[in-house]
Parts: C-alpha cells; sequence; structure tokens
C-alpha cells in the first residue's frame, strides 16, 4: 500500500532538513541525504546488478557504529535517518528501504525517505504510537503493505510456536524516554500491544538451525532473521539479515556486542548458544 509522494524543505541555518505531510518532519543531516543518494546512484548505473539487495547495502554499512535509542532523541517523533548511528532494527529498515529503492530503480532521497516512512510506521503514520516498536508488528504491518513476506512453513523447520504476550513497554515506562516526556501516549503503546497478544506464530528452534539443504531452500540470503525472545513481556530480542558462508548460517548485523555493523564470523547456531533467552528465529523475507 502506498503513500502520497513526499516533498523536502530545507532548514538552512540547522544543516538539517525537514519533509512536510500533514503533521510530519524528517529530520536528518546533509551527509545522510548524500549518502543515500550515492549509493542509489551506484546501484543504478551498475551493469551486473546483485543477486541480493539487502546483502549488498549491508555490507556497505560493516564497522557503522551501533547506538541504541537514536530514534527518540527528539521530543516529539520525527521520521529520523541517521546512517552514522545505528541499532538493529534501524539498521534493517534502512537497508530494506534502499533495496526498495534500487529494485525498482530509484534514486532520489524522496523516495527513500517514502520508503522508509512505510517501513517503519503503521499506515506510513509519522507518530510514536504507531511505529512499530515490536518486530511482530512491525512484521504484520509491512506482510499487509507488500513490503515482505512472513515465511512459517515448512514443518519442519518451523516446528516451534510463539503465542505472543508482550507488555514490556507499558509495564516500563521509565526505560523508554519520550513515552516517559507524554505519559498520554500509554494507551497507544497498550493499544499496539493488545493488537498482536494472543496471535501464534512458528518459528525454527535454534537447534535445528544447521548446514542443510532445507534450512538452505527455506532461508535465503537477505532474509531478515527475527530472534524469538523468552524474555517476559517481549517478543523478539534482536534481528539481521541472513547471510549463507560454506560452514552454515551466518548474520549480519547491528550488534551491541561487537558495538558495530558486522557479519558475524561464527555461525548463526553457534551465535544462539551463548544466548540463553533466545528460543529460535521467525523470518521475513523482502519483497520487491
Amino acid at each position: 500500500m502506498r503513500k502520497n509522494i513526499l516533498y523536502i524543505l530545507f532548514i538552512g541555518c540547522l544543516g538539517l532538513y525537514a519533509l512536510p505531510s500533514l503533521s510530519e518532519e524528517a529530520v536528518y543531516t546533509k551527509s545522510d541525504s548524500l549518502n543515500v543518494i550515492r549509493l542509489l546512484h551506484q546501484a543504478h548505473v551498475m551493469k551486473n546488478k546483485p543477486d541480493c539487495w539487502m546483502l549488498y547495502f549491508g555490507k556497505k554499512f560493516i564497522g557503522v557504529p551501533y547506538v541504541g535509542g537514536v530514534l527518540d532523541g527528539t521530543d516529539d517523533e520525527k521520521l529520523i535517518v541517521n546512517l552514522r548511528q545505528l541499532d538493529c532494527t534501524t539498521f534493517v529498515e534502512y537497508i530494506l528501504a534502499l533495496s526498495q529503492c534500487a529494485a525498482h530503480g530509484q534514486t532520489k532521497w524522496k523516495n527513500f525517505l517514502y520508503e522508509l516512512r512505510n517501513i517503519r510506521y503503521i499506515g506510513g503514520n509519522v507518530a510514536y504510537t504507531k511505529r512499530q516498536h515490536y518486530f511482530t508488528i512491525w512484521i504484520n504491518d509491512n506482510v499487509k503493505d507488500g513490503l515482505v513476506s512472513d515465511i512459517q512453513l515448512p514443518d519442519p523447520p518451523f516446528s516451534a510456536k510463539q503465542r505472543i504476550s508482550i507488555n514490556y513497554m507499558s509495564t516500563h515506562i521509565s526505560s523508554y524516554k519520550m513515552l516517559s516526556r507524554h505519559p498520554s501516549w500509554w494507551k497507544g503503546i497498550r493499544q499496539l500491544e493488545s493488537s498482536v497478544n494472543g496471535q501464534v506464530y512458528r518459528y525454527i528452534p535454534k537447534e535445528k538451525i544447521a548446514n542443510t539443504r532445507l534450512l538452505r531452500q527455506t532461508i535465503h540470503d537477505g532474509d531478515i532473521i527475527v530472534i524469538i525472545t523468552d524474555k517476559k513481556g517481549l517478543d523478539t530480542s534482536h534481528i539481521g539479515i541472513a547471510c549463507w558462508h560454506k560452514d552454515g548460517l551466518h548474520m549480519l548485523n547491528a550488534s551491541s556486542i561487537h558495538h558495530h555493523v558486522v557479519e558475524e564470523s561464527m555461525t548463526l547456531f553457534r551465535y544462539m548458544q551463548h544466548h540463553s533467552s533466545q528460543l529460535g528465529i521467525r523470518i521475513a523475507r523482502p519483497l520487491y
């Protein structure tokens, strides 16, 4: 589902740009917009297009620092673009937005903002209570908009089920700066949580993540890996991009452990053995 084209307004003395669409604004630096345009132009003129845009663009960001909470630096919700500081979710969102643009031959900054707004917000509505804070909601909305496919078959390997029970944000308001400043938003966050609670989704248990023909047929390079957690009040704990090596499945991700974007040297199976709260993975596949 596509939204109206966004327009760009330059704010000279601040060195920032705003993109008005009703009450929405985008905030970013000139270097971010130029970087996006450069990447999209490079992709557009390539003679041999890559097999996987997600990995092509994802690897361009290896080494970029991991910083949490980068979307919460303003008083009110803005469409933030910060390619210099990434967390696991913003990394995947930016890469998906770039990939969507490249796959459709788009090279303009406004195209990227258009894609990002639709990816990050329910209905493309830039509001804190419409941001997809939980990745189950992120998958559902982007499936609805035709941007990703929720892979849950075959069984095996999708042999386990997760019943969603999320309430972490509504029960930990002090952990979220913007929510603390705007307690009236609590009701909207609670509604977001309630919208998916009780729903059941299939996932691959972490002990079943192996270097097999079945897994290679099921999970493709560039798929979005969604790590399921058993932490109370949460549905997922981390996301990244699937990358097959000879020894098995690896993950390209913005890592809080390594403090930057990295293509993990260990397989995803080994990686998950170090995290007892991680139960397994869901897979969201980008669609172009």
